[in-house]
């Protein structure tokens, strides 16, 4: 059905590269990534715990790369089930590394700020848009053609990466509206900016006119089996290692999670059901208590054997028994690693592949039932106990106000003028309100929790940095 397709085509196809026999599309790509700038600063971006608590816990950067590890095994496991399948392992660790680069300052708190703050004057901002900015505009591996004059062209073209891993970060196939009601939530997707880039890359991967593209999908959203498996690596070391950092700071252990009160459990349930997932708290909690009995592989028979009973006492009983043993698995380290490792091992086997007969690229990967809903149930136990508690509310209520403190500051008439040299050059080639604000947003967004709260700073405090230290 499909033409021949251009998985490397580049947005300056012109541009000269070393002898892929010797060096393959995909490993140029998988090192300009890692020798971005934009891929660095993830060293000082939070995940879960602010990155000042302890070196101990996991950075956006930290997480990337294990997102990046989960993704590539996962693509050589089904490379080997499916011999004739269309997945490239290396585009699969590139999407891990990536995921993630477009995460503004302080998280997805940093996120609303930023989308509140622009929501009115240019659509928004989201972190998956952003990285696609990044990637295809905002990196500097080579200068742009021309000056973005008043024909509104952007000849910049980021890191210049293939199609087929640009491809690989685009999750949400949606086009952002510019326009957007100021009681809106974040909405996922990419933005007006990038859409001419959108286009490109699909007519490339599929091998079709964009007049035809969408006639060919029948409705079907654009997205790459490469997207897809690190979007489950991506579930998959969120819902694991997450919850391993709250075991090792002291704030969970497999027993809290498994009697979680009811109230958590109530507020998962509600969750579940927004995403079309129908599990009360009682079915949510069973879930999870076989589950941990599926993974805790020593002596925790009677907790397995307690799922199959209808009494809550019962299950409350072995609850009770493990209680010891769990404060363990959460306190030890060997314990704690086996642990996680078999959670792992559990999520990725409960994958399964639906091969796309008409465009292979887009072939499908998923979670088998029950392990899907575990994996959701995790995340939101993360989200429940961890990011709603009043510790980490704190913290994100400094972030937000920062954020939002420093753009204000920066989009007002002479404001643009405390922005870098770089950044002010091109803020004044602009045209638009729209576009000059999309500047300041890029500027921010691209700071990482460190750097904000020293920029904020420098614009507020009584004992600023030295001005002699480069901004």
């Amino acid at each position: 059905m499909a033409a021949k397709r251009d998985d490397t085509y580049r947005l300056r196809p012109t541009e000269k590269t070393c002898d892929v026999m010797l060096r393959p599309h995909y490993r140029v790509d998988y090192a300009r990534v890692i020798h971005a700038p934009a891929f660095r600063r993830l060293q000082n971006k939070t995940q879960l715990f602010p990155g000042g608590e302890s070196d101990f816990f996991r950075n956006r950067l930290t997480h990337s790369l294990e997102v990046a590890q989960i993704a590539k095994s996962i693509a050589i496991m089904l490379k080997g089930k499916h011999l004739d399948t269309d997945i490239e392992p290396d585009v699969c660790e590139i999407a891990g590394l990536l995921h993630d680069i477009g995460h503004p300052p302080f998280g997805h708190n940093g996120e609303a700020a930023l989308d509140e703050c622009m929501r009115e004057k240019s659509g928004g901002f989201e972190g998956n848009a952003q990285t696609l900015r990044i990637i295809t505009r905002l990196e500097k591996k080579e200068p742009p053609l021309s000056r973005a004059g008043k024909d509104d062209k952007d000849s910049r073209v980021g890191l210049n990466l293939t199609a087929r891993v640009i491809a690989s970060v685009l999750k949400y196939d949606t086009e952002i509206p510019l326009q957007r009601n100021s009681t809106d939530s974040v909405v996922k997707g990419y933005y007006q900016s990038e859409a001419d880039v959108i286009k490109k890359i699909k007519s490339k991967l599929l091998g079709l006119p964009n007049s035809r593209i969408a006639g060919a999908l029948k409705g079907t959203a654009f997205k790459t089996i490469e997207c897809g498996i690190m979007d489950l690596a991506d579930d998959i070391a969120y819902s694991t290692y997450d919850i391993e950092d709250a075991f090792k700071a002291g704030f969970l252990n497999p027993y809290e999670i498994m009697s979680a009160n009811e109230r958590v459990m109530e507020n998962i349930s509600a969750k579940l059901l927004r995403s079309g997932i129908r599990l009360t708290a009682k079915e949510c909690r069973e879930l999870i208590i076989g589950f941990f009995a599926e993974v805790w592989k020593s002596s925790v028979a009677d907790i397995k054997a307690a799922k199959k009973s209808s009494s809550d006492v019962d299950i409350v009983k072995a609850l009770l028994e493990a209680y010891k043993l769990s404060k363990v698995v959460a306190s030890d380290g060997y314990f704690r690693t086996a642990f996680t490792s078999n959670m792992i091992q559990f999520f990725i086997d409960g994958l399964e592949f639906i091969p796309n007969k008409s465009f292979p690229i887009l072939s499908q990967i998923r979670f088998k039932d029950d392990v899907g809903k575990i994996v959701e149930i995790l995340k939101h136990t993360t989200y429940e106990t961890q990011i709603e508690s009043a510790r980490l509310k704190v913290a994100e209520n400094r972030g937000k106000d920062i954020v939002m403190g420093i753009f204000n500051k920066l989009n007002t008439d002479s404001g643009h003028r405390l922005l870098p040299e770089d950044f002010q050059d091109f803020f004044e080639q602009q045209t638009t309100l729209e576009r000059k604000s999309r500047v300041v947003c890029d500027f921010v967004a691209g700071m990482t929790d460190r750097y904000a709260m020293e920029f904020y700073g420098r614009l507020h405090s009584e004992s600023p940095r030295s001005i002699f230290v480069p901004l």
